[in-house]
């Protein structure tokens, strides 16, 4: 059976209530073409567990689809240096954060890629991270077990029983519905190749129930077993793929295609302001597709941001200053 979809039947395998996680790294390789057909479905409810927030949060956050976020930093890059609607919808008490150290959740990741319950680490030992104060899952009442994705102790203690190494803490696996991807290319039957770096791509395939992999090009199985050392994830951990070009834009995909920097500086700048960010939406989420989308921005930008095959960056987009 095909694994093929499109993108609006991939959005309908995100429903409300969702526990929903990315690949990539802060404005590199996020599957933005899914988290606008998201949006324009008007999901609601969604718990984002993820490594690292980027514009892929912020976005989704910003159009009131996200309830609960646990991460340890979102941001834009030089782009936008936080996530300003998620501090706004912080301070309207209008969702829920929970804050982990970097390596806490990775770790929580790789627990749930490992199928373990928790893992140990002796991350952020001493800091606030782990305080009580600031378990705000629990100060919500929401750690009693009921609600299957929100594990019933924001960490634990104990000491080392094997080498006397003093204390460790304890974080909980993620418990993730959907992990949706997106990559350079993927095989007829599921195989991801990445280009570049990887960083948390393969423990997100694993941890969740569902894969989803948006990539720039499906291509034949058989090409991507010639070199079979470069491919990153096997077949039967991906449940579904959309191809889709463009598919991260306006993040980066290496060797593909740069960061739009204009773009996400515009986002940052005009979505201070619930009623900046809906004014933006109509602009750029609601009355488009994806290949809209594509339009409105243009040839012009897009062959700027195109990367140069031997130098897999762009050489038309000016850089520093």
């Amino acid at each position: 059976m095909s694994k093929r979809i499109t993108l609006q039947q991939a959005a309908a395998l995100v429903p409300d209530g969702c526990c929903l996680t990315f690949s990539g790294f802060t404005i590199w390789r996020r599957p933005m073409a899914l988290v606008f057909e998201l949006i324009r479905a008007r999901r609601r409810h969604l718990h984002l567990v993820e490594v690292q927030g980027g514009p892929q949060s912020e976005f989704l956050i910003g159009a009131g689809c996200v309830d609960i976020w646990e991460s340890c930093w979102i941001g834009h890059e030089l782009y936008g240096k936080y996530g300003a609607n998620l501090s706004r919808k912080v301070a309207e008490k209008k969702i829920i954060v929970e804050d982990y150290s970097h390596a806490e959740m990775l770790l929580r990741l790789e627990a749930a890629a490992a199928g373990i319950p928790f893992a140990p680490s002796q991350s952020s030992l001493g800091t606030d991270i782990h305080n009580p104060e600031y378990d705000m899952l629990g100060r919500a009442g929401l750690r009693n077990g009921d609600n299957p994705h929100i594990p019933r102790h924001k960490y634990r203690f104990m000491d080392d029983p094997f080498y006397d190494a003093g204390q460790i803490v304890l974080v909980p696996a993620a418990k993730i519905d959907v992990a949706v991807m997106c990559v350079q290319q993927v095989g007829e039957e599921g195989t991801v190749r990445i280009s570049g770096q990887r960083y948390s791509d393969q423990e997100v395939a694993r941890a969740a129930d569902v894969t989803i992999v948006l990539a720039e090009e499906v291509v034949p199985e058989e090409y991507l077993r010639r070199d079979a050392e470069r491919n990153a994830i096997p077949t039967f951990e991906v449940d579904h793929i959309v191809e889709c070009k463009w598919g991260g834009y306006p993040t980066g995909m290496f060797g593909r295609y740069d960061v739009d920097g204009d773009f996400l500086r515009d986002f940052y700048q005009r979505t201070r302001t619930q009623e900046g960010f809906d004014d933006w939406a109509q602009e750029w989420v609601y009355p488009l597709d994806h290949a809209g989308l594509l339009e409105k921005v243009g040839v012009k930008r897009l062959l700027a941001l195109k990367a140069n095959t031997a130098l897999q960056y762009s050489t038309s987009i000016k850089r520093g200053g």
